[in-house]
């Protein structure tokens, strides 16, 4: 589920006609000092200042915080900007007004999608803010039609025990709240607390909004670039990743950054590859047993193209200070391992991988995807290791903890990737294929031209002693896989003949970091 931070939610709200408080979301301190400055001179009393983050208890965390100038605005907003949440930087903070909230006058409410019931469902509590949780039995739960919403006579009964100029404008607020997570397609929407100011006012004092990723793409303005749920903001590398798995549908890719150091007393920041959920959930916790940090969770599974795995394999290798790359999965049943070996191949040796690398493999074809992997980065300055389904991943994510010893624990440096001396020269001949170009060496061909032919899959042949397409190019273009294949397989026959140039969008300008 796609999150919207806390202003987003309140403008959504406030453009459905619902109140909220005054104020704007700010990314300097500067900016909350003359966000805070306005307010005041429009006759806020004082102005609170919250971080944006996909967190609960900010206030305990120091990320909730009242200011009686703008100068104490800015400087909250400044110590708020240099907080991080599960080590990712806080972007923005919220300024408001600091509302003069009534006795009694905090309530809870809540609209979610009961799976279970395949409806929406509403809750209601007459308290609001913070330890609604242990508050349960005083929540109310009411099922709700989709198009109309919650029964109104249910409302108003359960409104019934708050002042009587009350229960108008919170049933209505209720109401409010149904149609702006309707009609965003919402897959929860919460205010907590729902508040009525000692003005009669009814205004929604905090947001939480997430939004159904299969109905982002029917909502542009919402300004969701991954529809995916994170715990912080999307990070550059995220944004790269998602990109590359809208892309290419073949298989899935997900990527989502975990942390961007090492934890205390860890042995560690390790590049994760997984494949498949289960055996996935399984490695890391095997990996993290042996006192590891996981810089990254990657999942390349269900049949993904050469291209795909490549593309996954040097978007992990962007993050600095890794001390190995570990990748296990569950050996998904119909996925032929030996596709995700030739583009894990590739990317270490453009990368010329200098750290460990231990990859299990298990599946269909698991023998020949070890003999392709270790076969082909066996001149490679770190050691990589494959391995198959019935090496447990405790197994494997030992023999890692002991090649990373070996090795010295030496931190990765994101590199730009090498090419082979033809590519891009007059000697060349080259034609295009999805997402990138392949290069095929004509100055040698009388010497590579019988081994890359003979691997290319009928897709390189030989026309009057030059390499030529054997297929018409928009048939060639979608034969990435067995291209990388071919690239892969002369290396390990000892010639560079034909190389695999792929584009990752973005990549190279956050190489150093993120």
């Amino acid at each position: 589920m796609a999150r919207l931070h806390e202003y987003q939610g309140k403008a959504l709200l406030a453009g459905a006609g619902l109140v909220v408080p005054r104020g704007a979301a700010a990314g300097s301190a500067e900016e909350a000092a003359e966000i805070a400055s306005r307010l005041l001179a429009e006759g806020a009393p004082a102005v609170v200042v919250k971080i944006q983050a996909w967190t609960t208890g900010r206030a305990a965390i120091g990320g909730v915080a009242f200011a009686q100038t703008a100068a104490e605005a800015a400087e909250h907003a400044r110590r708020m900007l240099g907080m991080t949440i599960v080590q990712f930087p806080v972007e923005k903070v919220l300024v408001e007004e600091r509302l003069d909230i009534a006795p009694d006058g905090e309530f809870f409410v809540s609209l979610m999608v009961d799976d279970r019931l395949r409806a929406p469902a509403l809750l209601v509590s007459l308290t609001g803010g913070s330890g609604i949780e242990e508050r349960g039995q005083g929540v109310h739960k009411l099922a709700c039609d989709v198009v109309r919403g919650p029964d109104e006579g249910e409302l108003r009964r359960i409104f019934a025990g708050v002042k009587p100029e009350w229960a108008e404008g919170l049933v209505g607020a209720v109401r409010t709240i149904f149609e702006t997570a309707r009609r965003h397609e919402a897959r929860s929407l919460e205010v907590n607390p729902l508040v009525v100011t000692r003005d009669g006012r009814v205004v929604a004092a905090d947001c939480r909004i997430t939004i159904d990723d299969y109905a982002v793409f029917r909502h542009p303005d919402l300004g969701i670039d991954i529809a995916r749920e994170l715990d912080h903001p999307p990070t550059a590398l995220e944004r790269i990743a998602y990109a590359v798995e809208q892309a290419d549908h073949r298989g899935t890719f997900y990527f989502a950054q975990l942390a961007t150091r090492a934890a205390e007393g860890s042995k560690g920041l390790i590049g994760f590859h997984g494949a498949g959920g289960g055996g996935s959930m399984m490695s890391m916790d095997a990996i993290t047993n042996e006192g590891f940090t996981i810089a990254n969770f990657t999942d390349t599974s269900g049949n993904p193209s050469s291209a795909k795995v490549y593309r996954a394999a040097r978007i992990i290798l962007s993050q600095p200070g890794l001390v190995g790359y570990f990748g296990s999965g569950s050996g998904v049943a119909s996925q032929e391992q030996f596709w995700s070996a030739y583009g894990l191949a590739k990317a270490f040796w453009e990368l010329e991988l200098s750290i460990p690398a231990v990859i299990r493999l298990g599946g269909n074809s698991e023998d020949r995807a070890v003999e392709i992997l270790e076969d082909a980065c066996r001149e490679l300055p770190a050691k990589v290791e494959g391995y198959r389904k019935t090496d447990p991943p405790a197994k494997i994510a030992a023999r890692f903890a002991e090649l990373v010893r070996e090795s010295g624990g030496r931190a990765w440096e994101p590199r730009k990737p090498r090419r082979p001396a033809f590519v891009g020269t007059a000697g060349a001949v080259s034609f295009p294929i999805r997402g990138g170009r392949v290069w095929v060496d004509a100055a040698n061909w009388a010497r590579v031209g019988p081994i890359v032919v003979s691997r290319s899959s009928n897709l390189i042949k030989d026309v009057d002693g030059k390499p030529a397409p054997a297929l018409p190019l928009e048939e060639i273009a979608g034969k990435d896989s067995e291209l990388i294949a071919c690239e892969v397989e002369c290396r390990r026959a000892g010639v560079e003949g034909v190389f695999v140039e792929l584009e990752i969008p973005g990549l190279d300008p956050v190489q150093s970091g993120q």
